[in-house]
C-alpha cells in the first residue's frame, strides 16, 4: 500500500533509524505545535495564551530556585523554539554538520552529543546566572529556549574530529571546519555582552562539550556508551602463513569501511594506537569533503 506524503515524511523522520532526522523532526513538531496554539488564540477561539502557557513549562529559567520547581526544563528547552529564522538556521546547521558527523561516527554518538551538549549549555547558563553578580541580578526574569547549545556541540565535535574538512559556504567559498568553529566561538564570546547573553553562554557550553567529547574519544573514552546499544561485532583474526615478503605499506583508501574500522580502533585504544597508514587515511578522508552549503 502506497503511503501518503505525510506518511513518507513521518516514516523518514521517526522510522528510518537515523537520529539526525529524529532530532530535527522533534524540533519541528514542537515548533509547529506551538504555532498552532498561537493561531488558536489569535483566531479568538480562546482568550487563554495557550502557546505562552506551554512554553512556560518547557523553557529553562535562569534562577536556580525557579529551576528546582521545573528541573525537566534543562532537557525540554533544547527542543523548543520560536520564530521561523530561529528554528531554520539551527536545523540547517544541525543537518549540514550532522551529515558529516555520521559519515565518520556512530548514530548513538550523534544522539549523545546533541543531548549532552544541550545539558552542558544549560548547566553553564544556570551557573553563570546564579554565580556571576552582573547576571544574577537578572536571573529572576530570564529564561532560555532553543537548540543552539546542542547544535554548537555537534558543530564543534565535527570540527574537532575533522579540522581540515572543507565545506563550501555561500559568499565565503571553501572554508575548513576549524576556521568555521573558531569564528563561531569568537562571535559567541563577543555576544555575551549583548542582549542574548544567556543564549551565547549556552552556545559556549555546548561548544566546549563537543570539543572535550572528541578529545576524550580520541584517547579511547567514548562517553556515549552510557546510552547503551549494541556495538558492531569485531572480526576475528586468523594467523595465516605467508612466505611472500610483505609489500611496502601504502596508505589505506579512505572508504567508509576503512574509516569505520579506524574509528572503532580509536574508541577502543585511542588515537595513538593508529598506524601511520591509518592516520594518513583519516587525514585524507577529512580533506575529501567538498560539500556546498
Amino acid at each position: 500500500m502506497k503511503r501518503s506524503w505525510i506518511g513518507d515524511l513521518w516514516h523518514k523522520a521517526f522510522r528510518s533509524g537515523n537520529p539526525l532526522y529524529v532530532l530535527i523532526a522533534i524540533n519541528i513538531v514542537v515548533f509547529l505545535g506551538l504555532g498552532i496554539l498561537s493561531l488558536v488564540t489569535a483566531l479568538g477561539i480562546t482568550r487563554i495564551p495557550l502557546s505562552d502557557y506551554v512554553i512556560s513549562w518547557l523553557q529553562l529559567p535562569a534562577s536556580a530556585s525557579d529551576w528546582l520547581y521545573r528541573p525537566w526544563t534543562i532537557g525540554t528547552y533544547m527542543f523548543t523554539q520560536q520564530g521561523l529564522f530561529h528554528i531554520l538556521f539551527n536545523m540547517l546547521w544541525l543537518f549540514w554538520l550532522g551529515i558529516i558527523f555520521l559519515d565518520f561516527l556512530k548514530k548513538r554518538q550523534l544522539t549523545f552529543v546533541y543531548l549532552a551538549g544541550g545539558l552542558a549549555g544549560g548547566a553553564l547558563y544556570l551557573l553563570a546566572y546564579n554565580l556571576i553578580p552582573i547576571f544574577r541580578a537578572d536571573a529572576y526574569r530570564t529564561v532560555m529556549i532553543g537548540s543552539s547549545a546542542s547544535v554548537s556541540a555537534v558543530v564543534f565535535a565535527t570540527a574537532t574530529l575533522l579540522p581540515d574538512y572543507t565545506i563550501r559556504l555561500l559568499l565565503f567559498g571553501n572554508v575548513k571546519l576549524k576556521y568555521l568553529a573558531l569564528a563561531f566561538i569568537a562571535l559567541a564570546i563577543l555576544a555575551v555582552g549583548g542582549l542574548n547573553a544567556g543564549g551565547n553562554i549556552a552556545h559556549i557550553g555546548g561548544a566546549l562539550f563537543g570539543f572535550v567529547y572528541i578529545k576524550r574519544l580520541q584517547n579511547g573514552r567514548d562517553w556515549s556508551r552510557i546510552l547503551g546499544g549494541r556495538e558492531r561485532r569485531k572480526r576475528k583474526l586468523r594467523v595465516v602463513r605467508n612466505d611472500v615478503p610483505p609489500p611496502h605499506e601504502e596508505p589505506l583508501v579512505p572508504n567508509q569501511e576503512v574509516i569505520d574500522r579506524i574509528l572503532d580502533k580509536i574508541s577502543q585504544s585511542g588515537y595513538d594506537s593508529l598506524t601511520k597508514a591509518e592516520k594518513e587515511a583519516l587525514f585524507k578522508a577529512s580533506k575529501q569533503g567538498q560539500n556546498e552549503y
